[in-house]
């Protein structure tokens, strides 16, 4: 009886057949680091949505405490606000939004525009978005101005705080 001779065995199957599993694992690496990064950027955009709505709320209110969550209490930082000028720490930002805005208004109102922008590394973020004042002074005035809010922000434990921001206004057309 005649034993039927063994089938060839293509040796260059296998090396491609590797290759492709290769490929394919790291394509699939690939989608997954997309979608990771695609899922913290909406969970960041919600979050940011609602510090910056919670801190025009916390303006609003008329009472100094309740910004005073959202900042560094620490010297050294620097926040630009629409006047004086700038204030280097929680303690003197306070003071001067009291001296400049508060005394002398009824009520202040600030609203987030919809275009807020974030941007994250790590535990620093910021974030951009058009914000509308409106200013009611105890004499009866009203004024009213759109204007430019960037925000650093620091996770420091579980919460995001705010080490640096800068206000500004567009110049009159």
């Amino acid at each position: 009886m005649r034993v039927p001779p063994a089938p060839k065995i293509k040796q260059h199957a296998e090396p491609w057949r590797w290759l492709l599993y290769v490929a394919l694992a790291l394509f699939g690496g690939l989608l997954t680091f997309v979608g990771a990064r695609a899922q913290q950027k909406a969970t960041d955009d919600a979050t940011f949505r609602k510090l910056t709505d919670d801190y025009c709320a916390a303006w609003s209110s008329g009472n100094l405490d309740a910004p005073a969550k959202f900042y560094a209490q620490e010297d050294g930082l620097v926040f630009y606000d629409l006047a004086p000028f700038s204030y280097h720490n929680w303690k003197d930002y306070r003071a001067g939004v009291q001296k400049e805005f508060l005394d002398s208004s009824e009520e202040i109102k600030l609203t987030a525009g919809k275009d807020l922008k974030v941007k994250r590394r790590g535990t620093i973020a910021w974030t951009t978005v058009p914000i509308h004042l409106l200013i009611k002074t105890k004499d009866g005035k009203a004024t009213e101005m759109d204007i430019r809010y960037t925000g650093i922000w620091e996770k420091r434990g579980p919460r995001w705080t705010i080490v640096h921001e800068h206000l500004s206004a567009p110049l009159s057309h």
